[in-house]
């Protein structure tokens, strides 16, 4: 199940998000301030490549003072925005039998998106 979910995701959205995560990526990448930033839209794309199958897991040190600052820093800026239509696609998305599992995994990616810091994908 978790193939075809997956070739279906990436047919119907999934590389253009991965596309854009990694665009994204590398636009914060090129200071080094934005670097951190950088690394985690490139975890989010490559989570949102192929969705199905993955787990997001906290770390250890979730609550370590940086992480916290980095991820009020990213909600702030972009987090929010992010995981909006992460859930606006999932509301959308199950509307139908055939969306739900779709919106299932942008459930799943909202917290990833709404603060990564802290968060890893297995």
């Amino acid at each position: 199940m978790s193939f075809i979910g997956n070739v279906l995701w990436f047919v119907f959205g999934g590389f253009w998000s991965f596309l854009g995560y990694t665009w994204g990526a590398f636009i914060m990448c090129l200071t080094v301030v934005g670097i951190p930033f950088g690394v985690q839209s490139w975890k989010i794309g490559v989570a949102s490549l192929a969705p199905f199958g993955k787990e997001i897991k906290t770390h250890k040190n979730t609550d370590s003072p940086l992480n916290i600052v980095l991820n009020v820093i990213w909600i702030i800026t972009a987090g929010w925005a992010i995981a909006l239509a992460h859930l606006t696609l999932a509301l959308g998305l199950a509307v139908t039998i055939v969306g739900i599992p779709f919106a299932f995994q942008h459930l799943k990616l909202l917290p990833l998106a709404f603060a990564p810091f802290g968060r890893r994908l297995e």
